[in-house]
């Protein structure tokens, strides 16, 4: 009711309404785009080829909210994207130069803004060219060296344009960009799936009791995903009072936000593209034994052992990357000096490495649980489909990011409100 009632008083807003408007209409023409055919593609060939429905094309086709698997203009989505955000990320520990361009306030990540889109053209590139070439070569209607270059040049122009439509959304509109294509792709995978289960239940396949146990079921996941994800343990900060001049600064309290989550759904989609790559391999030689035992033994759809083994497996990679993915953006030593350096403390732990080696406890068991709560909701669509006919792809991933979404847009929205009512207030 909440949410509803801020979206009521937002829209009698003409600044928020406009930019509400303009955010709807750039989701409406990723929808469009995610439409339009590649030119040059067999249809039929490329049906066959994701009948199976598993590995990382299964992936890729929820980021690209069923792109991937029409292979249209938007076929890699926003995925390249992504992925060098994460390589930049990752390179900003590792090379010091890239940590010093990162400290430099505004103008040092706009240069590394610049330097992810021009990474993701050349990855966009290179997995248009794997696509093409490699991995669904059997699809081409014709194998010239022109119908080639236009198919890569068309996949690789789609996600430079959903670059450009992300950042648009960002400057203009209500939300972070990138993740609104990701949510828009994965809500409009929701009507099909509604259809899916109705269907189920006209045959018999399914029963209206075990339909409402889902529901229920999964409004109780979706309140504890945002309890979760909005869950934080504040860490006192005292500031001394210290005299300059005639002035006293400090004496201030505040804390430190510490995330549940820190995470996010990184870890999950790290350890689904680990799991998944076996089998995406399976595409490649489909009835041969290794195909055979992958499936069967490391397949969230194969033989009891094997669906056991995979979700140990998930729940172990998860909590793995949890701790990994959290130790890269959160570092306990810079903001022990920091803290120094301002005279603040933490009441009762000496400044310095005492404060970092507490930060660090602290972290360590915060994150545990967000890493049990991470592998509690990736493995569950898995146990779902062990003892139900549901076949329902709004999964737990999928759940994450919409939700983390949402929550995402609405404090934009609340904050840009707030700023507004500031405003008029001064004025």
């Amino acid at each position: 009711m909440g949410m509803l009632k801020t979206m009521a008083q937002a829209l009698k807003i003409p600044d928020i309404r406009k930019k509400l408007i303009f955010t709807i209409l750039m989701l409406v023409i990723f929808r469009i785009g995610s439409n339009i055919p590649v030119p040059g593609m067999d249809r039929a060939i490329l049906a066959d080829v994701f009948s199976g429905g598993t590995g990382l094309f299964a992936l890729f086709d929820l980021f690209s909210g069923g792109a991937f698997s029409n292979f249209t203009i938007f076929a890699l989505g926003i995925t390249p994207y992504i992925t060098a955000s994460i390589i930049l990320q990752l390179l900003t520990i590792a090379i010091p130069a890239l940590e010093r361009l990162s400290k430099e306030g505004t103008e040092g990540r706009k240069k590394i803004a610049q330097y992810t889109r021009y990474l993701t053209v050349v990855l966009a590139l290179v997995q248009s060219v794997g696509l093409t070439v490699g991995l669904f070569r059997r699809a081409l209607i014709s194998r010239g060296a022109f119908d080639v270059v236009v198919i890569v040049l068309t996949l690789s122009a789609g996600t430079a344009f959903l670059m450009w439509l992300g950042e648009q959304i960002n400057e203009r509109g209500i939300g972070n960009g990138i993740s609104l294509l990701i949510f828009g792709g994965i809500i409009s995978r929701l009507p099909s799936a509604v259809h899916s289960t109705y269907l189920q239940m006209r045959t018999g396949d399914v029963g209206i009791v075990t339909v409402i146990l889902f529901l229920v079921f999964a409004l109780v996941v979706i309140i504890g995903i945002i309890e979760i994800q909005q869950g934080t343990r504040r860490i006192p900060v005292q500031y001394a009072k210290r005299v300059v001049g005639r002035k006293m600064y400090g004496g201030q309290s505040t804390h430190i936000p510490m995330k549940v989550n820190q995470a996010g759904v990184i870890p999950v989609i790290f350890s689904l593209s680990l799991l998944q790559f076996p089998l995406t391999l399976t595409y490649f030689w489909p009835n041969s034994a290794f195909s055979n035992w992958v499936t069967t033994w490391l397949s969230p759809y194969g033989n009891a052992w094997g669906v056991t083994i995979y979700t140990v497996l998930n729940v172990a990679l998860i909590i793995f990357f949890t701790y990994f993915y959290t130790a890269i953006t959160f570092n306990p030593v810079e903001i022990a000096n920091n803290m120094k350096n301002n005279g603040g403390f933490i009441p009762g732990i000496r400044p310095g490495r005492p404060t970092a080696e507490y930060l660090t406890k602290v972290m360590t068991r915060i994150a545990f649980v967000g890493a049990i709560f991470l592998a509690v909701i990736a493995v569950m669509p898995t146990i779902i489909g062990q003892f139900t006919a549901l076949d329902f792809s709004f999964g737990g991933t999928s759940l994450l990011i919409v939700v983390g979404v949402a929550l995402d847009s609405m404090k934009q929205l609340e904050n840009q409100m707030l700023m507004r009512n500031y405003e008029g207030f001064l004025k």
